[in-house]
């Protein structure tokens, strides 16, 4: 949780946030996707998380990548804008938000997958063909299934 969301949180508790967030797909050269399995809801997402504060949001999205997935970027492209019912979602500790979120694609990057920050448990590759979407972080659903119609 950003020190942004952090404050925001003691001032409306569990109540709605709208959060703009940036996120990474890692694509190996197989066309594999890497997901970490959460801590919290144990379902798999990909790696991202909420801006900080003026922070710019590539930016943003190398650094969570970094911070849950132990991996450098070194190149992102635009895939998608993922926003409203179907991005909305309640935390097991029940804080309330209403994601805005910016994802992109990996295809270089440097390091070893590795879980840092706590938030997966594990992390491995899927082919996008055996991914079950009703054991993925609902959020990160309608995401998935974009990058299943357009890679597949």
């Amino acid at each position: 949780m950003t020190d942004y969301v952090k404050e925001m949180r003691k001032l409306v508790g569990h109540r709605p946030l709208i959060l703009c967030g940036a996120s990474v797909l890692c694509l190996d050269g197989a066309g594999r996707v890497l997901l970490g399995r959460r801590a919290d809801n144990h379902l798999w997402s990909y790696a991202g998380g909420a801006l900080e504060l003026d922070e710019v949001v590539e930016d943003c999205a190398r650094r969570e990548l970094y911070e849950e997935m132990g991996l450098a970027a070194e190149e992102l492209e635009f895939f998608f804008v993922n926003s409203g019912p179907e991005a909305h979602y309640v935390y097991p500790n029940g804080d309330e938000v209403s994601n805005f979120e910016i994802d992109f694609l990996c295809r270089r990057w440097q390091g070893e997958p590795r879980p840092l920050d706590g938030e997966m448990e594990e992390l491995r590759f899927f082919a996008l063909d055996e991914i079950d979407l009703t054991q993925v972080c609902p959020p990160n659903r309608r995401v998935l299934k974009r990058l299943m119609e357009t890679r597949m």
